[in-house]
This record gives structure tokens, sequence and C-alpha cells, in this order.
């Protein structure tokens, strides 16, 4: 495959995706191909092949040929990849940031942080010789327990279209490194920047059927769900696909960690500093034009902080469409976003900042800073994730409300609390029910080695997606106990 050639917003080809499978491109034959849309532009710029079964059991049939020699490797040496992965990253910083802009719609400063962010998740898999050394013990005269992580085989994940070059690199490093082999399915909506993960984790020496890449949408997954020699799967994408995922892995005995949606509270009190939590609301429910699941969606105003609304919609208000605020990833999304804010205004909210017809680049996906004063949680714009550039703000009287309307959410990625008291933010960090939280911090994203997941409908299996976490998910943990000498005093273990 060919290096993608923007060097701008200009609309910029690339050829078509293929599977990738025991080091090999594969064009699948006889399959529908869909079309890869830039959203900025709103049309094609390059197509996708939607599979099936059959390249499922080719790509795990690649997988098993290569895992024996790959699983004895030690460990430092599996974990060689990934230095040479992070160095080709970052020379080709500048193609990965254009492509992810190019098939998701970012600006292009997002689509520079989410592949730093990405390169950040590859160094932990660099740092895992050194935090993978299992403990061992003498428990007894004579006896010696130990701890081994061993990988489970093969393994598989399913990304979603908001974050095409990070999410997949939450999962590689950690499954890879415990010396599993890899079965990627990317969203079909965005699958070009996993295609130059695939070549640059080649040049970085990984063998050829360690990491598979099978295109395709729903029949792809279930065959990842039901396939018997698949020992693990993670999702990340919309809560009611996770929880399907996740019961019918756990049917055929997969372990599996799915990640759905979110509908995160920031709550505001009296006491906020106003710059801080103006600058810090906005950049939280429009960065990456609201399609990430730590997005604010909710704000919760606790008694008089009128003059911090104003100051977020004056805010708001200065954003321009396309230079500081990207496209929406499709027409459908574009009209359901529009949706939810016809719906509130219908319901008697009043739109302090109206996104509804703001354009960038002519012929994109578009909607612009929205931000709804007066919403209750009778209304689908407090309850549903609308995935897009949308602040919903819901007044209450006290910090009492304020957590018990959180808490009514069946969602739990993240909450934040906006105050200068530290006795209000250590009650609202001990009361609220998400699993990252925040103080004065509207994107509460746990940095390496700290591991990303939340709680309730956010999260559906145990523990998190990245850090130790993740290394752990994708190994099993041996106990070795030994003893070589008989022992003149004997125990119970004896």
């Amino acid at each position: 495959m060919p290096q993608f050639e923007a060097k701008s917003y200009a609309f910029t080809e690339f050829p078509p995706a293929q599977n990738f499978i025991g080091g090999e491109w594969i064009e699948p034959k006889g399959r529908e191909r869909i079309e890869v849309i830039n959203p900025r532009h709103g049309k094609a710029m390059s197509t996708v092949p939607m599979c099936g079964t059959e390249e499922v059991d080719a790509a795990v049939a690649a997988a098993r040929g290569a895992l024996a020699a790959w699983r004895d490797l030690p460990l430092r040496e599996r974990a060689q990849v990934f230095y040479g992965l992070r160095e080709r990253m970052h020379q080709h910083l500048e193609e990965l940031t254009w492509l992810v802009s190019h098939e998701n719609g970012k600006t292009y400063d997002e689509s520079k942080a989410e592949v730093l962010k990405g390169i950040e998740c590859v160094e932990y898999g660099c740092s895992l010789p050194n935090l993978a050394a299992g403990d061992q013990l003498d428990v007894s005269r004579g006896v010696n327990c130990q701890i081994v992580y061993e990988p489970l085989g093969i393994v598989a994940g399913v990304t979603p279209f908001n974050f095409p070059n990070m999410v997949p690199l939450w999962m590689l490093p950690q499954a890879l490194v415990g010396g599993n082999a890899f079965i990627l399915k990317p969203s079909e909506q965005v699958p070009l920047s996993v295609v130059r993960l695939a070549e640059l984790l080649t040049e970085a020496g990984l063998p050829p059927g360690i990491f598979n890449v099978v295109n395709g949408g729903k029949d792809v997954v279930e065959a990842l769900c039901d396939h018997p020699e698949i020992k693990a799967l993670a999702f990340v994408g919309s809560t009611p696909v996770a929880k399907l995922v996740y019961g019918r892995a756990a049917q055929s005995g997969k372990r599996a960690l799915c990640l759905g949606g979110a509908k995160n509270h920031l709550i505001v009190v009296p006491d906020a500093d106003l710059e801080l939590t103006a600058d810090n609301v906005v950049a939280s429910f429009t960065g990456c034009a609201g399609q990430r699941c730590m997005a604010a969606s909710v704000m919760v105003a606790v008694g008089e902080v009128d003059h911090i609304i104003d100051a977020i919609a004056e805010r708001a208000s200065k954003i321009e469409v396309g230079k500081d605020l990207g496209a929406i990833t499709s027409e459908a999304a574009q009209k359901r976003i529009v949706g939810y804010i016809d719906d509130a205004e219908k319901k008697g909210v009043k739109v302090r900042v109206d996104g509804r017809g703001k354009a960038g680049d002519a012929g994109g996906y578009w909607v612009g800073p929205t931000v709804l004063d007066g919403v209750d949680a009778t209304m689908p714009a407090w309850s549903d994730e609308i995935f897009g550039p949308v602040l919903s703000i819901v007044r209450v009287k006290n910090i009492g409300e304020a957590i018990e309307l959180e808490n009514k959410s069946p969602y739990g990625n993240a909450s934040s609390v906006y105050t200068t008291s530290g006795d209000i933010a250590r009650h609202v960090m001990g009361k609220v029910s998400a699993g990252m939280c925040g103080v004065n911090v509207g994107v509460p994203v746990p940095r390496e080695p700290f591991g990303f997941g939340g709680w309730n409908d956010s999260k559906f299996g145990q523990g998190n997606i990245t850090g130790w976490d993740g290394y752990r998910f994708w190994t099993a943990v041996r106990k070795v106990t030994t003893k070589w000498a008989l022992q003149k005093d004997q125990n119970w273990m004896s």
C-alpha cells in the first residue's frame, strides 16, 4: 500500500482497502464493497470490502501457523517490535495525522493529538518487559511460588470510527507483547489508518500472521465472537452493540471486554473558576465534534452559575466550523444530531448557541457547537448519547440533586466537577457513579499507565482496556510451585 499523500484538507483519494492476512494484502473475491467517505467533503476517498466467516477462518489459520514461534520468543524480543513501531510512527507522523483527518473528519490538531496518544500506548507496550516480571516468593522452607503470564493464543478486537489510529493501539501492544496473535476488525467507516498500522508493524519486524486485518461489518463481528479458536475479544463502540457482542462472545466461552457509550456529566458549582471552567467545558463538548465517549454532554448547573453559562455560550459561539471544529462522520449522524436539537427546542429548551446550518468545506457533514439551556431529565437530550457537539444544561438547586441526577444515568464512563473547594471535590468524587472522574478536568482520560474503562452500561466485562489491566486481559496467570530439597523439619506444605 502506498503512503497517503495529503498535505492539507484538500480532497485526496486512497487505494481500496484490502484484508491483511498472513502478512499479505488479500483482495476478497465476490465481496461487496462500500465507500469510505471523507466527511469534510462528503464524498468517497476509498472503498472497503464487507467480508464474513470465510475471511475470519483464513485469518485464524494464518494466526495459528505463526503463533508457536511468536509465543516462544522472550517477552523482551517481542517488545522490540514496538520500539520499531514507535520510531516509524514518529517518522510518518504527518502522514498518519492527515490520514486520520481525512477518513474521520477531525481537524489536523485533533488528528495529530490522536496519533501522539497512540504512540504513548505503543510506549507502554515497550515498557512491559520491565513491568511483567512475575512475582515469586519462598512461601515455606524449600518451597517457592512464582507467577507467570502466559499468552491466551489467538485473540481479536473490534474498533470504532471515532479514533481509527488510537483505539487499535489500546489493544495491540499488550496483546502482541503478551505473545498472542491478533485479528482486528476496524470500523468499516475508517479502515485506512489500520492499513498503515499493518504496514508499519510489518516494517518494524512483526512476523507474518501475528497481526491480521479482516474488514467488514456485523458478519465479521459475529464470526469473531463465534470462532472456537479465538480465546478473547475486545470491543469499543455503542452500548447496545457492546452488550450484544459481550453476550455472544461470552456464550462461546471467550474472555470479553466491551466498552460502550456514555452520557458524561460535568457538575459546575458557583465557586468554580470562571475562565478555567468556561474554556474547559467548551473544549470538552466540542472537541472531536463531540464524537468521543469522554466528551461532556450534560452540564449540571448548581445554583447561581449564569455568569459561567454566559461565558460558555460566548466562547462556543466563536468556534469556527471547519477550522476549530471538524466534520460529523456521516450524513446520517448529522441528521440524528440535528434531530435532538429540534426535539429539545420543541419541548421549550432555550437554544443558547445554535449549530444547525453551520458548514465548513462545501459538501461535508457539519453541526456547529450547540448549547441547550433548560433541559430536564425527561428529555432525550439528557438521557441519550447524542455523540455530537451539543451541551445540554440541566439546572439544579444543590450538590445533592446534582449527584442524584448524575447517578440516574445508566452510563458510567466519566464525571467531573468544577469547583475551587477541596471539600466539594472530595464529596463529589466519592459519590458519582463513573469509572473515570475529573476535578476541573472536562475530559478525564487517564494517561498511561492508568487504565481506560468506565462503569455500568459503559463497560461490559472486568478491568480496563489499557494499562496493566489490558496486559492481564490478554494473558493467563500461571502459578508455579517448586520444591527441590527434602527438609529435616516439616509443616503442612511438606
